[in-house]
Order: structure tokens, then sequence, then C-alpha cells
């Protein structure tokens, strides 16, 4: 359903399982002990009760357990803060949380549009340094010339399936372009999770994730923490078949348009990392990984 300007209306029974999922993932993940509770000998489950989250957060505990359940009742901001604080929530996912219980206390996201010509002005004028735009889904929107050379198999490929996460999960871990792969696809993952909370009900968004959960049960377990985060700057290790591994330092800038697009830099922390991309802007033909045991299944095109 969209409304009279062309935004998408979330359903709100996505909106309030999400919302449901994502305070049981958060509640679970709290040893008792850590917030002044006897561990207990009889707890069926991970982390705090239901009641115990209502106690320290000071609400009710049937209008907690009803929040949880997904019910159709109104929270306020100050109800939310302090369910945060007891669950110790980081800003990331405090902001998913509004969002998910539908709380006007985030800003809404930017009116769509394309990508400023500009952009590509900025991506070419940085090389040397690998540099690219993605949007929200991690589809990749436009790069410059050293980033098509560290990432070849990226770029090659044709639109619908021109995403980084769809082509880090669905190779083995052997041919992953990333060596600190599990702490970055986690990352990646989270930060997924917290866009998708501004997108619930999208098809477009609802079917990538479907599809990419088939296709890769990895992403499919990392995907059901319910973790969120922000885009952020972080050490990221590449290794490239034809020169080895390049240590980079990945800045993220957000984009005025298109929506939730960022800019992400990557810069070589070390003179054998600054060497390296220098080899390899040389030599633009070298081959990255082997990427013959892929998933032969794309994903649709969103």
């Amino acid at each position: 359903m969209t409304t009279p300007g062309g935004r998408q209306k979330t359903v709100p029974g996505t909106r309030r399982a999400e919302l449901g999922a994502f305070l049981r993932s958060r509640r679970e993940r709290i040893a008792p002990e850590s917030v002044g509770l006897p561990p207990g000998l009889r707890r069926r489950t991970p982390g705090l009760r239901r009641e115990e989250v209502a106690l320290l957060a000071g609400v009710g505990v049937t209008w907690y357990t009803w929040l949880e359940q997904g019910r159709p009742i109104n929270a306020s901001v100050q109800v939310l803060d302090a369910i945060s604080r007891t669950l110790g929530l980081d800003q990331a996912e405090r902001e998913h949380l509004y969002r998910l219980a539908d709380v006007p206390a985030v800003p809404g996201p930017d009116t769509c549009g394309g990508l400023e010509p500009a952009t590509q002005v900025i991506l070419d004028r940085l090389d040397p340094l690998p540099a690219a735009v993605y949007n929200g889904r991690y589809d990749l929107l436009a790069w410059n010339e050293t980033y098509s050379c560290l990432f070849p198999n990226v770029v090659v490929q044709p639109v619908a399936t021109r995403n980084a996460l769809w082509q880090l999960f669905v190779a083995r871990e052997c041919c992953s372009p990333i060596v600190n792969r599990a702490e970055e696809l986690a990352q990646m993952v989270a930060t997924l999770r917290a866009g998708f909370g501004r997108h619930l009900g999208e098809p477009a968004w609802t079917e990538f994730v479907r599809v990419l959960s088939a296709a890769s049960g990895e992403f499919a377990r990392m995907w059901a923490t319910h973790d969120v985060a922000r885009p952020g700057n972080r050490i990221k290790i590449f290794r490239h078949s034809a020169v080895g591994q390049i240590r980079t330092t990945s800045t993220s800038m957000a984009l005025s348009s298109p929506q939730e697009a960022r800019m992400v830099v990557y810069t070589p922390m070390d003179e054998e990392s600054h060497e390296r991309v220098a080899r390899l802007r040389a030599h633009p033909e070298a081959p990255a990984v082997d990427h013959s045991h892929r998933h032969p299944v794309p994903p649709r095109r969103l």
C-alpha cells in the first residue's frame, strides 16, 4: 500500500511482529546477575524474563507482555527510553526500537532521489583510493577505477546481483575477499537489519532478505540474532590473489541522495598496503579471487 505522496505504508502487523522479536532477542542476551538479579535454578529460557524487564523499567507486566506479543498498544518515548536503558540498547538499537514502535523520536528517511552527477566526479577524484556508493541494502550504485580493481567480481555483475552482501555470503569462506570475514559480515547484517526496520512491509526489502536467507544459512543465522548497528568507520582487511593482503580503514559518509545512500572510502593503513593498491591500479586485469564455487542461484531483480 502506498500513500498519496508515493511512500510505502508499513503493514502494522509486520511492524509489531518485528518489534516483539527484537525485544525478545535483546532481553534474552542479558544475564540476570548483570542487573542485580539472582540467576535462578528454574529458568527455562536465557536472559531476563518479561516480568523482570517490566520491573526494572518501571512499567506494567501486562503492558510489556502485550508490547512483546505485538498487540496494538501505544508506547510513549519515555516508556521506550526506560525499556532501552533496561535492555542496555546502544544508539542504533534505540533508533531501531523507536521505528518499530512507530514513535516519531527518530527522523524518517529523506525523500528518494537519484545519484547526484557530482557523486561520480568525487569518486573519480578520490582515485587511487578505492571508493564506492552503496544503498541501504548494500546494492552497489557507483564506484571508481581502483575499487573495480580491488573487487572486479562485484562490479561486473548485472544490476540484479551487484550487491555486496549477496556476493560475500554466496561465496565459500575460502574464496571471500575479506580476511576478517566473520566480524565484518556480522556488522554488515546488523546494519542491514537497522535499515530493514525503516522498510518493513516493502516488497523489495522483504524479498531480498527471503532470497538471501534461502541462499545462505550463514546469513539466515546472523539475521535471526536481530542485532542492529549503524554504518561506521572500521578496519577491513582484504585478500587479493595477485598482491596479497591489503589493510584498510573504511570510512562511511552519508549522501543526501539517493535515499539512505552512503559513500565508503577504503584508505590503506600502511605503506605495504599502499604499494599493493598501486600495483593493482597499474594492472587492473589481475584476478581478485577464485569465485568458481559461488552459489548458483542469483537473487531476483528487486
